[in-house]
């Protein structure tokens, strides 16, 4: 057994397919498959169930990946260890971010930590919020950028706080106000993103809605990112929610955008599990998302 065959292990788990894990792992397909089976036949067991259609992890098998994560992380740690002695933020750190942040956040984070750590070699990988958690939980990512509360098995650092806006097209009747009160929005039919995102979650609670609103017409709009929903918006489908930084990044954007009475915002943070060996890297990363914020947000 060797941590080669765990990453292969791994890797075919993490893609289902033996084409895009052995791409993932920079092998042939038949180098991987040989090197799998190699180990089922040293073990005694069967890892995956293999069809023509479709491959599944076994009941044991799931239990082995967990493993080979495990080891394959701290293996990992030691070699982090032993090349970053000294210099903080130095080499790999995969990190994971929300749909409805990253195009906002990641264009001003990405020279700053360039300038600040040079040796930093980031990997950014984007997904909605149960999935990063997952990552997270099983060494997939370091750590995630996400909207706070999260699950309290994982560290958390609270970076900053991003209000909401109201966005609705400029015949819109709110459009004339100053700030759209809570009677307004519990009134209103809002475009929400698909199930998943945590930020239509959120929209439901400010909105003190529990479904999505339909249309007039019954149609149930839906999107699957913020930039479609404000090009709906622009279109004069709807209204909805947008958080501060997704609001302050596009000039002419073809509707109206109103603050809201009550303030409310989401809370954005680092997540991380607790075992990390690298802990404080990442209370170094927070610190300096923390002490240069843009002025539509506030430290946490």
């Amino acid at each position: 057994m060797t941590l080669r065959e765990l990453r292969y292990l791994v890797a075919l788990a993490d893609y289902g397919h033996f084409g895009h894990a052995a791409a993932a792992c920079h092998v042939s397909q038949p180098t991987l498959s040989t090197q799998l089976k190699k180990f089922e036949d040293d073990l005694g067991i069967v890892l995956f169930e293999r069809t023509n259609k479709a491959l599944h992890v076994t009941p044991i098998g799931r239990k082995i990946v967990d493993q080979a994560r495990r080891v394959l992380a701290e293996a990992d740690a030691l070699v982090d260890l032993s090349r970053n002695t000294t210099a903080p933020l130095a080499g790999p750190l995969t990190l994971g971010v929300i749909p409805t942040l990253g195009p906002y956040l990641l264009p001003w984070l990405l020279p700053l930590l360039k300038r600040t750590y040079p040796d930093l070699r980031l990997i950014l990988h984007e997904d909605l919020t149960d999935a990063l958690l997952d990552s997270v939980r099983s060494h997939r990512i370091d750590t995630a950028l996400i909207a706070l509360p999260t699950a309290p098995d994982l560290a958390a650092c609270p970076l900053f706080d991003e209000p909401f806006f109201f966005a609705c097209p400029h015949d819109h009747p709110l459009a004339r106000t100053d700030t759209v009160q809570d009677a307004d929005l519990h009134s209103q039919q809002l475009l929400l993103l698909t199930d998943g995102h945590c930020l239509r979650d959120q929209a439901l609670a400010v909105c003190g809605q529990r479904e999505t609103a339909l249309s007039e017409d019954g149609a149930d709009f839906r999107a699957t990112s913020l930039e479609t929903l404000r090009q709906m918006v622009a279109a004069g489908m709807g209204v909805t929610l947008l958080p501060a930084l997704s609001v302050a990044c596009t000039a002419n954007q073809g509707f109206a955008v109103r603050p809201l009475a009550n303030g409310t915002s989401r809370r954005i943070g680092l997540v991380w599990r607790r075992a990390y060996p690298k802990s404080g890297d990442l209370e170094l990363l927070a610190a300096l998302i923390r002490g240069a914020l843009p002025p539509e947000v506030e430290a946490a």
